[in-house]
């Protein structure tokens, strides 16, 4: 599954980008002055092939779900177990990614790959007018990933698999009718795997790409950085080799991360990263296919450090910037709305000819 969908992954049509850039230098507002969003449509359209490009409706974002071995090195105050209580509290609709989703009418899926404490039966949740509920899919590849500081955190087999989920769960979504996917994540401990991995792809120092994660103290913030530092020592991993990095270092969720950016990229719809995590997944989607990146949008720039980096290698540019570090998918439903409208100005706002009015 991963080499076909890496063989559907090409670059963005030209002639559609072209067409999106003059239709922009006869709607109705002087050239230019809707600065970035004229950029992003611009690039939509060269990604669908189309001008004006769909509109990216309706929004359906996937949180992927796992824990992680390295937590036992005490690089997070967090109990493993919140991992599953959030899961739990996701499908129930209490998180804050529900209340984001509801205001943009995103669809919630929740994936199970790799959480350690078994999953409890969710209570059903209170049904709210115009919202679907929260689904669960379950595609657990093993219970957590092992100690990235003392051995590899997943076979290359465990890898592959990962990444697959995700580009299954990215062809269900989209064969459901989404017109736009969102990166959503959870996992205590999940920024430490994260840092090891933006590190790896981008090559700056570990102390660079770590960051405090849910908002740890000096002492653990260092103790975090040692053990990025020494699992990067230890298996010296190979950015040209994308599923090596995700085996070494990498989370489950963050391999299957990066295998729903490459499901999206391969079906040329857009897909609206969220954090830190979203952000060392598509270093590793674009290593496994440069192309991969015309289809990715980065919703927010995240408090941690190693998401700056990672857009800079990336060429992203992030549409809000509001210190947000919580994940979820929370950055980028909330960037939502900015995306959907700048292709709905290519869509609805007259040419001057057809309003009647004067050019300069």
């Amino acid at each position: 599954m991963l080499d076909a969908t890496l063989a559907e992954i090409g670059p963005l049509d030209e002639a559609a980008m072209a067409a999106a850039h003059d239709l922009h230098a006869r709607l109705t507002k002087p050239a230019g002055s809707l600065g970035a969003l004229e950029e992003l449509s611009i690039r939509l359209a060269g990604l669908a092939g189309a001008c004006p490009p769909p509109l990216p409706e309706p929004a359906a974002v996937a949180i992927f779900a796992a824990d992680h071995g390295v937590h036992a090195q005490g690089v997070t105050p967090w109990p493993q177990e919140v991992t599953a209580q959030m899961v739990a509290n996701f499908l129930t609709g209490g998180a804050v990614v529900n209340a984001f989703a509801g205001q943009t009418g995103a669809t919630v899926t929740v994936v199970d790959v790799g959480v350690a404490t078994p999953l409890a039966q969710p209570r059903v949740p209170a049904q709210r007018p115009g919202r679907s509920a929260p689904r669960l899919v379950s595609a657990k590849v093993r219970a957590g990933s092992r100690d990235m500081s003392v051995q590899p955190a997943l076979t290359r087999d465990e890898a592959r698999s990962a990444v697959e989920t995700g580009i299954r769960v990215a062809h269900e979504l989209l064969d459901s009718g989404a017109g736009i996917l969102l990166t959503g994540d959870m996992g205590i401990g999940n920024t430490t795997a994260a840092a090891a991995l933006i590190a790896a792809f981008t090559g700056i120092d570990p102390a660079e790409a770590t960051g405090r994660g849910t908002g740890i103290d000096d002492a653990t913030y260092s103790r975090k950085v040692a053990v990025v530092r020494a699992a990067l020592a230890r298996h010296v991993p190979d950015p040209a080799d994308p599923l090596g990095v995700l085996a070494a270092v990498g989370g489950l969720e963050h391999a299957a991360l990066a295998g729903f950016v490459l499901g999206s990229a391969a079906r040329r719809v857009p897909v609206l990263l969220d954090g830190v995590s979203a952000v060392a997944a598509a270093l590793a989607a674009a290593a496994f296919a440069p192309d991969a990146v015309g289809a990715m949008v980065a919703g927010h720039r995240s408090a941690e450090p190693g998401a700056t980096a990672g857009l800079d290698r990336l060429g992203l540019l992030p549409i809000i910037d509001l210190g947000l570090r919580l994940g979820e998918g929370t950055g980028a439903l909330l960037a939502y709305p900015v995306v959907a409208s700048a292709v709905r100005v290519l869509h609805e706002v007259a040419t001057f000819d057809a309003a009647g009015v004067s050019e300069k």
